[in-house]
């Protein structure tokens, strides 16, 4: 096995002092994540692959169900889908439906986002599944399809009853992340800050839309289990961030009266979501390694017509970190080798490791930049003897 420093200009010291900006990045919230909305990469994490109760969170694969349909043309968003009396029955948060009425899915869709209505999933359920526990196990199968690892669902709404319904704040990440980008049209409603139905006008939960300039979505969850939570992302001079925090729990809260209790509390985690993307659009940058055509370093070859093979990415790499990480970066390349000969160009070699204080790394394949023939017969027959007197070159 060999890691190979890349080049003096990255080969820098490590540095293992904790920076002041990381240690803002602390939070209550039992499980959290940020992300970075163009590439997916993990910038800060605790906990993010745990599984937890998601709340009213979950919403988003239900909307994802929706929307893929919308986006293909299955459904149209001036259809209208009826409000059974099971849809009715639904607690918790509500659109307030009402039975026998169809409603547009273009409202529906408002009334999962701005209001968390339970009762509009259920509604959204039944038109897609045919029944609740049909669309239930498409939604388990598309969670697989888009990539969620460490979700399972047992309803679309997200309430403790029936128990059983799991996220990772990571999936959670996953999959705001694939709805911002697979339904540009769409996502706007997240943006939405109120909502009016049956004479009734409700504010969206999502408070970070008040409180963070760029701030446009995505939902936020609460039960008991599950604490306070919330998936929102912004965007602040071309750069997305994604940021995922569940179990905020407000003990001095629980004394006061429900209404009062929701309201504080959400004004609370909505203050902890803005200021954490608030300190990371402040203290991390996007910086540019390699382009898709770099060669960034090179691998032994055995029996080859060449010494060594030239190696690339798969494509142009840059990373996002910390600003005050950023001078301790260390960027180095890891294969088993020598590698045998032949090697055809695009050949998976090993894999190149970005390391920094406070950044949680990143590990990207590396190839063959080109063709490495076998050596000729008598280059064999030397380099075995060699390998016999000397040992097999390192």
């Amino acid at each position: 096995m060999y890691r190979l420093p890349l080049i003096a200009a990255l080969a820098v010291l490590m540095i293992c002092a904790a920076t002041a900006a990381n240690a803002q990045l602390a939070t209550s919230a039992e499980h959290a994540i940020l992300v970075d909305g163009a590439t997916g990469q993990v910038l800060w994490a605790k906990d993010a692959d745990v599984p937890m109760p998601p709340a009213s969170m979950s919403k988003l694969m239900t909307l994802e169900l929706l929307f893929q349909r919308i986006q293909d043309g299955r459904v149209k968003l001036t259809d209208t889908f009826p409000v059974s009396e099971n849809a009715w029955r639904t607690g918790g948060s509500k659109m307030f439906v009402k039975v026998g009425d169809r409603i547009p899915v273009e409202d529906l869709i408002r009334g999962v986002i701005v209001d968390s209505g339970n009762d509009a999933c259920v509604v959204i359920a039944e038109a897609l599944g045919g029944t609740v526990d049909g669309f239930v196990a498409m939604m388990n199968e598309r969670a697989k399809q888009i990539g969620l690892t460490q979700s399972h669902f047992v309803n679309p709404d997200g309430l403790p009853e029936p128990p059983g319904q799991q996220m990772s704040a990571h999936d959670l990440a996953r999959l705001a992340r694939h709805i911002i980008y697979t339904y540009p049209k769409l996502y706007p409603y997240f943006n939405e800050h109120s909502f009016a139905w049956s004479g009734i006008t409700q504010n969206n939960r999502d408070t970070v839309l008040a409180k963070l300039p760029g701030a446009d979505g995505l939902k936020t969850g609460h039960t008991d289990a599950a604490g306070y939570g919330i998936t929102t992302s912004a965007v602040q001079n071309g750069e997305r961030l994604i940021l995922v925090l569940n179990g905020l729990r407000y003990p001095d809260l629980d004394n006061a009266s429900p209404p009062r209790q929701d309201w504080v509390a959400g004004q609370r985690r909505g203050d902890e979501a803005a200021r954490i993307l608030g300190i990371a659009f402040r203290e991390f940058r996007r910086y540019r390694l390699f382009g898709p055509d770099d060669v960034v370093g090179e691998a032994k070859v055995w029996q080859g017509a060449n010494d060594t093979v030239p190696l690339k990415l798969g494509a142009p790499l840059g990373v996002v970190m910390q600003v005050a990480s950023h001078s301790g970066m260390k960027v180095t390349i890891e294969y088993q080798g020598p590698v045998p000969a032949p090697i055809s160009k695009g050949r998976r070699i090993g894999t190149l490791h970005v390391a920094a204080p406070n950044f949680p790394g990143m590990d990207v394949p590396l190839y063959a930049a080109q063709d490495v023939p076998a050596a000729g017969f008598l280059s064999k027959i030397v380099d075995g003897f060699r390998a016999l007197i000397f040992g097999k070159p390192k």
